[in-house]
């Protein structure tokens, strides 16, 4: 069996509200104004290759002025990533000691991407590859995306178990005949592993 990890919330704890904290520091205020920037939409943009200029420049065109406490997100990022999820690092341990092979697909900026790998380096070591989005111009759970780790390898769809904490993202993965799990907590996860005989 191949294990292939998501890492945003299942490897590492992601808070983007962090990023704004020097112009928001309470944490409330500061998903609002997220809200209000539509920032989901707009990271998933960044995540599918697109330029962060070219990124600010569209949140400064609909926004104004208020766009600019996002103007420092690649230089603030690494505080967003602080803390790693230390349950599934330890998994990760187990799982790469049974020699079992270890990958990872994840809806990451390019341009951060680097800065994650300063901030938690296991990210480029524990993994034979990690496919990153912003680099591929593919997005999860887009089928081309997953298909292009099982291409890239030789692998079976079904010789692998796929692990993300988004529905959409497993369900994609489902979609193109990988095994799932749909991570909640490192313990969950450890006892779907168990269940399956691969610790």
């Amino acid at each position: 069996m191949n294990l292939v990890f998501d890492v945003g919330n299942v490897l590492i704890r992601w808070r983007p509200e962090l990023a704004v904290a020097h112009v928001y520091p309470e944490r409330e205020a500061a998903l609002a104004y997220l809200e209000r920037m539509g920032f989901a939409a707009w990271n998933l943009a960044n995540d599918g290759g697109r330029p962060f200029a070219e990124a600010m420049a569209e949140l400064r065109a609909a926004h104004g002025a208020e766009a600019e406490a996002l103007a420092e997100y690649p230089a603030r990022f690494g505080e967003t990533i602080r803390e790693p999820i230390a349950g599934t690092w330890a998994l990760i341990d187990r799982l790469k000691a049974k020699g079992l092979r270890l990958f990872a697909i994840t809806n990451f900026a390019a341009e951060t991407w680097p800065v994650a790998l300063r901030v938690h380096p296991r990210l480029g070591e524990d993994f034979e590859d990690v496919i990153v989005s912003g680099q591929v111009g593919l997005l999860k759970p887009g089928a081309a995306i997953y298909r292009l780790l099982l291409e890239r390898h030789g692998l079976a769809a079904e010789d692998c178990l796929f692990i993300d904490d988004s529905a959409g993202n497993v369900a994609g993965a489902r979609a193109v005949g990988m095994q799932v799990h749909l991570f909640t907590t490192p313990p969950a996860l450890e006892a779907d592993l168990a269940a399956r005989g691969l610790l």
